[in-house]
């Protein structure tokens, strides 16, 4: 390119300072985009994917996070967190074990892997998880609602009444905390005792919510329940709103029956809040997991059963059934 001249004289001038800057911003801009991210970077980047959706995006960079920096953890924790929005369990608590493994202190690491162990229905180790947790810090123990689901299914009836019992402290209007309590004392002490101590709640606004708590009371039916869910508001409730709706319903009258001990018309319930009315959320996959322990339930009485009967049908006699199951007579 030829020298700028002075308009005046002809000689020649140095070139304006933009232009000689311009080139130099370039090589610089060129050069920060070549340079190699740090694995914090990436996984900074992976999460700002994860919030916009796009997980598939977010999974590339967590896993060149991971590949970036193979002994740290912050490409781990953050692939184990797209593992469970993409509903990826198992992987999910794989990344959280590494992490764990390094950091065994690490809260979000602990939390992040006990909701997978519960979503993949090992209760106790979710239980261990929630419960190092409180240990680490025990004033989050009030806020830990997702442990005394994790209790119940674990078989810790009592620790889980004691869990619903202190979250009532910062969450004193929901009718879920009372149910679930009710749900622990039923298990632990009979269906009277947990109506007797069935926690009070005055307004949670959620329908069908209140009917819910009347039912856990004895004061309401499960049609009562449904019917509210159904149809409060008519055809003026958005779908969306009206999915909500009835899923809790289902699934807080199929729990209610399931405490009962009337299992068949639990799992008509539960089957449906799981199925067609659930969301992928945490409640979601709580009745998922309800869904499939009823169905492991059925499956184990039908082995028993089955067992049951072999003896007696070379004996002959009379097989009175097991709990909720009808007798029957076989003979030779």
């Amino acid at each position: 390119m030829a020298p700028f001249r002075s308009y005046h004289s002809g000689m020649p001038l140095d070139p304006p300072k933009h232009r000689r800057v311009i080139p130099f911003l370039i090589i610089v801009v060129t050069l920060a985009a070549a340079a190699p991210q740090s694995a914090d970077e990436l996984a900074a980047a992976a999460r700002a994917e994860l919030r916009s959706g796009d997980t598939d995006r977010a999974l590339d960079l967590a896993n060149e996070a991971v590949k970036t920096d193979p002994n740290g953890t912050s490409g781990y924790m953050v692939r184990a967190e797209v593992h469970d929005v993409r509903r990826e369990f198992e992987k999910a608590v794989a990344d959280y074990d590494r992490v764990i493994a390094h950091r065994a202190d690490f809260a979000p690491a602990r939390y992040g892997r006990a909701t997978s162990l519960f979503r993949l229905g090992r209760f106790k180790e979710s239980v261990a998880d929630f419960d190092r947790l409180v240990e680490l810090d025990p004033a989050r123990e009030p806020h830990l609602w997702e442990r005394g689901i994790a209790l119940y299914y674990a078989g810790e009836f009592e620790r889980g009444a004691r869990q619903f019992e202190v979250h009532r402290a910062v969450n004193p209007d929901d009718v879920e905390n009372a149910a679930w309590h009710y749900l622990c004392v039923a298990r632990a002490s009979g269906v009277e005792a947990a109506r007797r101590s069935l926690i009070p709640v005055s307004r949670d606004g959620r329908v069908p919510m209140m009917k819910v708590h009347d039912l856990y009371a004895g004061k309401a039916t499960p049609s009562d329940v449904l019917s509210l869910a159904e149809a409060e508001g008519g055809s003026a409730v958005p779908e969306g709103e009206r999915k909500r709706r009835l899923f809790y319903a289902h699934l807080y009258v199929g729990l209610h029956y399931d405490a009962a001990g009337e299992t068949e018309e639990a799992a008509k319930h539960i089957d449906s809040a799981a199925g067609k009315y659930a969301d992928n959320n945490y409640m979601g996959d709580v009745a998922r997991v309800h869904a499939r322990v009823l169905a492991d339930r059925r499956k184990g009485r039908a082995k028993e059963i089955k067992k049951t009967r072999r003896p007696l049908l070379k004996e002959g006699g009379t097989f009175n059934g097991d709990r909720g199951t009808p007798g029957f007579t076989v003979t030779r």
